[in-house]
């Protein structure tokens, strides 16, 4: 199966709104409101998540498929590259910019946090979550 293809860029296209929405939210409330790293990053995705799972469902996949099972696995796998993608990068981020303030890390490791998640989200929604039945 190939991944790159007009699917990838419809879902790139649900990433530019999921962005526009759920990075706004997120980067808010971390540096204006004061939350977490954990709980701003948390709301991206919860957010980015509802509009993701209708708009890459109807349009970028064309799934016409009715079960629980499959918002069972989008979940999953939300959390799942959720917690690699920003585990990482926190972890990557910390020790590249040591030297810098940790307000400067916070927000380089949630811009590449948000960098992995798209791709590992991409892969896991196009080859588990939506995957065409042949």
């Amino acid at each position: 199966m190939l991944l790159v293809d007009k699917k990838l860029l419809k879902f790139l296209l649900v990433g530019v709104i999921n962005t526009l929405f759920g990075c706004g939210l997120m980067f808010l409330l971390y540096n204006c409101i004061g939350a977490s790293y954990w709980i701003s990053s948390a709301c991206n995705y919860i957010v980015g998540g509802l509009i993701s799972f209708f708009l890459n469902k109807y349009f970028t996949f064309q799934n016409k498929q009715k079960s629980y099972r499959q918002v069972v696995v989008f979940i999953l796998n939300l959390a799942i590259c959720y917690f690699i993608a920003y585990f990482v990068a926190k972890k990557a981020v910390y020790w590249l910019l040591e030297s810098q303030p940790e307000k400067i890390r916070d927000n380089a490791a949630l811009l590449v946090g948000m960098c992995l998640y798209t791709a590992l989200n991409y892969i896991g929604q196009r080859l588990f979550v939506f995957e065409e039945k042949k």
